[in-house]
């Protein structure tokens, strides 16, 4: 089975926090899901360095990293997830070069739409600090 390592940005800007929507996929189970932007840690990069990259380059946004809220695991059919996710604020607005919509929602609204399952327990986490 497929192990995969990824970072997740909770990304906050005036008390809301940045949601994305994955586009269409072939795998159905993370199609048009929404999730917590991020991606995988390439070779010799920290977790810091992997968030920071991949924000910049799915959202052309600067991100400030302010601390680690968890690893989680999480089994889809196809691969393991590992992911590291971080509260994160920026003060700009996203611009989309692979999702297909974005949200800024507050803590009570996370937990209306639909979450890719990896994402789900990073909702739970991040709620409980607040």
């Amino acid at each position: 089975m497929k192990h995969i390592t990824v970072v997740a940005a909770v990304i906050e800007k005036q008390g809301k926090i940045l949601c994305v929507q994955r586009g269409v996929s072939s795998l159905h189970y993370i199609s048009e899901k929404w999730e917590f932007p991020g991606g995988k840690i390439e070779l010799g990069e920290t977790e810091e360095e992997a968030l920071l990259r991949e924000i910049k380059e799915e959202l052309e946004m600067e991100i400030v990293v302010e601390k680690k809220i968890g690893t989680l695991t999480h089994q889809y059919p196809d691969f393991l997830l590992t992911m590291h996710a971080f509260h994160c604020t920026s003060k700009q607005e996203p611009t989309l070069t692979e999702h297909i919509a974005f949200r800024w929602l507050n803590i009570r609204e996370l937990k209306n739409i639909d979450w890719a399952a990896a994402d789900v327990p990073v909702v739970r986490l991040f709620s409980n600090e607040f």
